[in-house]
């Protein structure tokens, strides 16, 4: 998370730094104590050491205001993360595989992300197209952009390198 807080520019931020990582640890928390049912994460190890996480639950507060509710339905994907270390070898590509699986197994057809990352951004809008919602300048210089998909549609990709 360091990592992308560096490339974002925005490492200086120490309390948003603080709060995000809080953030991702509360939703550990209650992956642990619901036993998956109130959110759900995927960890991808190397070595017994992790490479990245990717999870999903309900989604969250600030999608829900910025689109007055209208995704309140839709599954968030979250917590991407991928250690600098295998970025852009497929890792993402994997765990997000998973997910998707896991929720077609529920009976899951719909997701929703969200990016307010300019380097992630480019990413989702390459893999997403482009964002259902666009908030300009949301924060302070920087866009933040929600996604709404359907699962069926998204192909699989699965090699790591």
């Amino acid at each position: 998370m360091m990592d992308t807080f560096e490339k974002e520019g925005i490492s200086h931020l120490v309390n948003d730094i603080e709060k995000e990582i809080e953030e991702k640890r509360n939703h550990v928390r209650v992956d642990l104590e619901t036993n998956g049912r109130d959110r759900y994460f995927y960890m991808a190890l190397h070595n017994k050491k992790i490479i990245g996480t990717v999870e999903y639950g309900p989604c969250s507060a600030l999608i829900h205001d910025l689109t007055d509710g209208a995704l309140d339905e839709i599954t968030e994907i979250g917590t991407v993360f991928v250690h600098p270390d295998w970025q852009g070898r497929g890792v993402a590509n994997v765990m997000l595989n998973a997910i998707f699986f896991t929720l077609l197994g529920k009976g899951v057809s719909e997701f929703c992300l969200d990016s307010g990352y300019t380097n992630a951004q480019l990413i989702w809008r390459k893999k997403f197209g482009e964002p259902t919602y666009l908030f300009p300048n949301y924060w302070g210089g920087t866009d933040h952009m929600i996604w709404r998909g359907s699962i069926t549609s998204q192909p699989l990709r699965y090699i790591i390198r």
